[in-house]
Order: structure tokens, then C-alpha cells, then sequence
């Protein structure tokens, strides 16, 4: 793609915390692309066997992986998963060089970004809120979207080295803005799944083909990347790939209390939450989140 061969003429030294369901993938795009790449993961044998299917390196700590890199990624689970790799001792940030940059790709809470963009600052560090879109697919593919918060400067640094896995890497406003875009995007997709589910259930209570019903509705204004990417498996009931009910809550929980520190009403989103812990009491935590469609059938 175009925006990849705006990639930096010199190879960076990097260090990529975090390799699960997208971490990994995304840390391989960055060694394919030549650049020096050490990884670290909670569980090492996840890092050793990154290192040996990619050829990049593996740290025992955040610290060690981080010391000498130009940029740090990481890609973790929550608040807490993103202070255990970044402060104390053995922190990321014990291990960089002033001048050098943090980018987080975690879906965390305001403030936590606040209280880490804080800490960077004072350890002469770049620090960068950059979650991410596109799912498990996205990132083994390089099509993620990125939004970020950052200082202009550092946003252009890092720019070049994340556009080898994304489709779209785009800088918000300053240091937050990146997580609050990445609620706007949970929201959006909390009514959107909810409402498809909805037509789905529909179509099925009045005796129609869901596939029909879809081939028709999709090419008008209610098509959408969920209806696209998630109407097929949705009617076979086959809900275990993609992102997790777990995740959407967690995400959609930051959302909410993020609504209460600003004043935003999200009745829907509010609503959807409840409907995603109704699915978890029927183990469907680690179902991806079009299983909404799963807890209408279980209705009747």
C-alpha cells in the first residue's frame, strides 16, 4: 500500500510488550519489515516462540526489551497490564533513553493515559496513545486503524514505523485523544451489533431467509462492516473467533465512566453492556461480541 513506502529509510531498534491475539502478529510486521525487533510477554514461552518463528529477540522484562530501542509498543490486556510493563524497576521505562518513544495500543482508561503521558514526561520520554481497530484479522493482515493521541512531534516519529500494519494511522489531538476516538468506536459498534442482532432475530421469528433478507438490506443504508464481516457466522450460531465479550466489556465500562467524568449520555451503550453480561452468564464470555444474536434466540 502507499502509506507503506513512507516507511523510515534507516531500520529502528525496537521493542514490541505484548504478544497475544494481536500483539504478536503486529510485532512481526515490524521484523518483517527489517527493522530490530525484541519482544516480551507475561509468558515467556509466547516471546521464545515469536523469536523463533520471526528471527527478532526476546527480553526477560520490559526493561531489557526496551533498553536501546528508538520506539517501545505494547499491546496488553488493561490499566493494570499497562503500568506492570511500563513503571518500577523492571518498566519499560526504567530502560529507555531520554528522547525515545512509548506507543500503547492497549484499549485503557483515560486515566491511565493521563497518569503514564505524566510520568514520560518526566523521565524526558514521548509517550503516545494509539489503540487500535480491526480485530484479530487486521492486525495478521497490517489493516488496522490507529488512532492516536500525541505531541505533534513524536506522532511523526513513530508515524513511518506503524504504518508498516496499519491502513489508516491517524493523530487525534494531544495525549488522550487517541483512547477517547477509541471509545467512539466501541460505541458505535455496541448499537450496531445490537441492531443487526435485532434484524437477524427478526428475520427468523417471521420466516425469512437471513441470508436473503441480507443480500438485499447490505447493499442499502443498512449495510456495515458488521453486517458484512458477521451476518454469516451470526446465523450458524458459530461465535467463537473474533473479539470477546470479555474485551467489549472492559472497553465499553471505559466508556461509561469516562461518559460520567464528561457529561455524555449513552443510553444504548448502557443498554448493550447489560445485554453483553447477560451473554456472559450463559459462558459466553470469550464468544465474539455478535453473539448478541445468541442471547435473543435464548429469549425466544
Amino acid at each position: 500500500m502507499a502509506q507503506h513506502q513512507s516507511k523510515e529509510k534507516h531500520m529502528a531498534k525496537l521493542a514490541f510488550l505484548g504478544l497475544g491475539v494481536m500483539g504478536a502478529p503486529m510485532a512481526g510486521h515490524l521484523q518483517k519489515a527489517d527493522h530490530d525487533v525484541t519482544v516480551y510477554n507475561r509468558t515467556a514461552a509466547k516471546a521464545e516462540s515469536w523469536a523463533s518463528t520471526y528471527g527478532g529477540a526476546h527480553a526477560a522484562t520490559p526493561r531489557a526489551a526496551a533498553q536501546g530501542a528508538d520506539i517501545v509498543f505494547s499491546c496488553v490486556g488493561n490499566d493494570d497490564d499497562l503500568r506492570s510493563v511500563t513503571t518500577g524497576d523492571d518498566g519499560a521505562f526504567a530502560g529507555m533513553a531520554k528522547g525515545s518513544i512509548f506507543v500503547d495500543h492497549t484499549t485503557v482508561s483515560a486515566a491511565v493515559t493521563r497518569e503514564l503521558y505524566a510520568r514520560a514526561q518526566e523521565a524526558e520520554i514521548r509517550f503516545i496513545d494509539a489503540p487500535i481497530s480491526g480485530g484479530q484479522a487486521g492486525a495478521e493482515n497490517g489493516q488496522l486503524s490507529i488512532m492516536c493521541g500525541a505531541d505533534a512531534d513524536a506522532f511523526e516519529t513513530a508515524l513511518p514505523v506503524m504504518e508498516v500494519y496499519s491502513k489508516i494511522c491517524r493523530r487525534l489531538g494531544d495525549s488522550g485523544a487517541g483512547q477517547m476516538t477509541k471509545m467512539c468506536n466501541q460505541i458505535a459498534i455496541a448499537g450496531l451489533v445490537q441492531g443487526l442482532s435485532e434484524a437477524l432475530h427478526f428475520a427468523e421469528k417471521a420466516g425469512l431467509d437471513g441470508r436473503d433478507v441480507v443480500e438485499v438490506i447490505s447493499q442499502g443504508a443498512a449495510g456495515s462492516w458488521q453486517m458484512s464481516n458477521r451476518f454469516e457466522t451470526m446465523l450458524d450460531g458459530e461465535f467463537d473467533h473474533g473479539f470477546a465479550v470479555d474485551w467489549m466489556r472492559k472497553d465499553l465500562g471505559i466508556c461509561l465512566a469516562t461518559a460520567d467524568e464528561t457529561g455524555a449520555s449513552l443510553p444504548v451503550t448502557a443498554l448493550v453492556d447489560q445485554f453483553y453480561k447477560d451473554v456472559q452468564k450463559m459462558d459466553g464470555g470469550r464468544w465474539d461480541t455478535s453473539s448478541l444474536l445468541e442471547r435473543l434466540r435464548k429469549l425466544g
